[in-house]
């Protein structure tokens, strides 16, 4: 498991990481991956995409009340020292994630006018682990010395065996783990369903958070919100079928489109006869740049809090929206887009 790294392996002189020029995401290869190696991952897949599908036409629960609170414990997994990201470059990791699920992010406001009346807030927040698993108390952080030089998405990052760190109890905590990968992948998550050992998110240290390591064109820290996003079982926005116009990230209000958009799209872009506005590539689960990327639509706040309330039950704390704080969506209500797949209940 290596990348292209120049420099001292142990932080004689700082390793230069690999930097991707466009955004990479492993997720669907981890799903496929589960299918054909976890027993019982089908099947509660199946169960997951089955309620979310009858929470979109109203046929189940649509998710929590409030807004969600989730413990976040970041193992951070340095095979340098420059790999052994501070706190601060942690926290405004954490600050974006805010941002971003609460509709709070400040360039929220340049999404196109035929699009502004989606942006949704997920109502879902986080913050760093006060105490470990076994109650003690815990800064959220946990530091493991590697000597792998890049991880790819076989899951080693998730295990002391491999070189990498531990899960925390997944049905309390977000784990997000934090390291160089390999090939230019930039992360990669578990969708709801996957066994408890390996659940949460990865991302390479050079796009976490907004200083320190991380680097443009992904130094804003919207590699996360992505991956939080698949977390929360989001799909990739034009359905993961290559460039063709037949996928469907099972979401009634984000436009058909025709393979992912990368780099920083000019509005609009289209594709998949979805003129006049064209895709939705400033969605957060599309492959554009930090800078390009600023919302998530209801329908996709709706399918993440199906997944909170019926496959992940137990995390979080939940309050009260704060009406403060809750950012309406800009602009006059938009119709949904049509949908897709919405004759029949999705599979795995």
């Amino acid at each position: 498991m290596t990348s292209p790294m120049q420099g001292d392996d142990h932080g004689g002189g700082p390793a230069e990481p690999f930097i991707p020029a466009t955004r990479t995401c492993a997720t669907d290869r981890v799903h496929e991956r589960l299918l054909r190696e976890v027993p019982g991952y089908a099947e509660r897949r199946a169960t997951c995409e089955n309620q979310a599908w009858r929470a979109e036409r109203g046929a189940g629960t649509a998710g929590r009340a409030g807004v969600t609170t989730i413990p976040v414990v970041v193992h951070v997994v340095h095979r340098t020292d420059e790999e052994n990201i501070s706190e601060e470059q942690i926290a405004s990791q954490l600050e974006t994630l805010n941002a971003d699920f609460r509709n709070l992010n400040l360039d929220g406001g340049t999404v196109p006018a035929p699009f502004a009346g989606l942006r949704g807030d997920a109502r879902v927040g986080f913050e760093l682990a006060t105490t470990d698993p076994a109650g003690n108390p815990s800064d959220g952080i946990t530091r493991t010395r590697t000597t792998v030089e890049g991880f790819t998405d076989d899951d080693a990052v998730k295990a002391a065996a491999t070189g990498g760190a531990d899960a925390w109890p997944a049905d309390h905590y977000l784990n997000v783990w934090v390291a160089q990968l390999a090939a230019g992948l930039l992360g990669y998550a578990q969708f709801p369903g996957g066994p408890d050992a390996t659940d949460g998110v990865v991302i390479t240290h050079t796009a976490c958070g907004s200083t320190g390591t991380a680097t443009a064109p992904f130094n804003l820290g919207r590699t996360a919100t992505h991956e939080v996003g698949h977390w929360l079982n989001l799909r990739h926005i034009w359905g993961d079928d290559g460039t063709g116009c037949h996928g469907t990230d099972f979401v009634d209000d984000t436009p058909n489109q025709g393979g992912p958009n990368t780099g920083k799209p000019l509005f609009p872009v289209i594709s998949c006869n979805n003129a006049p506005d064209g895709d939705l590539f400033m969605n957060y689960m599309d492959y554009v740049d930090d800078d390009s990327m600023m919302m998530f639509t209801h329908g996709q706040v709706t399918r993440m809090q199906v997944a909170l309330e019926g496959m992940r039950p137990t995390i979080g704390t939940v309050s009260p929206v704060d009406e403060v704080s809750l950012r309406q969506p800009t602009g006059p209500p938009q119709p949904p887009c049509a949908a897709r797949g919405a004759g029949r209940p999705p599979g795995p």
